[in-house]
């Protein structure tokens, strides 16, 4: 079965708590994580959040390029998954790559509803991903409370 594709419409949620929500509950399906963003900066931010967080919710992770790479239950990165990933979280932009989606279960994509060019690129997201096959899924937080404004469900792929 393909992978869900969720995308989460970030209006009132900041990005670090949609991130260490969704990387939890991913954690807790006994899933792998992959974290890709393409500004090195914001890696380095996640990754002091994710280091200075409550002991009792402590995420163990790691910044790609380093020898344990393979090791690491969440990896940030810019590049290919290389730690066995079941889940791949898309930040600020960051694609998928159609070779890579066999193998997970889940994508997220987290963008700023704020920021025409970031809805714009999670419109392409979209039709990339589903076009691939995936189901996908819009989530929207504008109430104040995260409410599914879309499903759709996966269909064959198209080349």
């Amino acid at each position: 079965m393909p992978a869900t594709a969720v995308f989460y419409h970030l209006l009132r949620a900041g990005l670090d708590e949609t991130v260490m929500t969704t990387v939890t509950r991913a954690q807790g399906a006994g899933w792998r994580v992959m974290i890709r963003a393409p500004d090195p900066a914001l890696l380095q931010h996640l990754d002091a959040k994710l280091w200075l967080g409550p002991e009792e919710g402590f995420l163990a992770h790691g910044l790609a390029g380093g020898v344990h790479d393979a090791d690491q239950p969440v990896l940030l990165g810019q590049g290919h998954i290389t730690n066995g990933a079941q889940g791949l979280m898309l930040l600020a932009g960051a694609e998928a790559v159609r070779d890579e989606v066999a193998a997970l279960q889940r994508i997220w994509v987290l963008f700023d509803g704020a920021d025409p060019e970031a809805v714009a690129k999670a419109r392409q997201s979209w039709t990339q991903l589903t076009g691939w096959g995936l189901a996908a899924q819009y989530w929207s937080d504008e109430t104040g409370a995260w409410v599914k404004k879309s499903d759709r469900a996966a269909a064959p792929s198209v080349a």
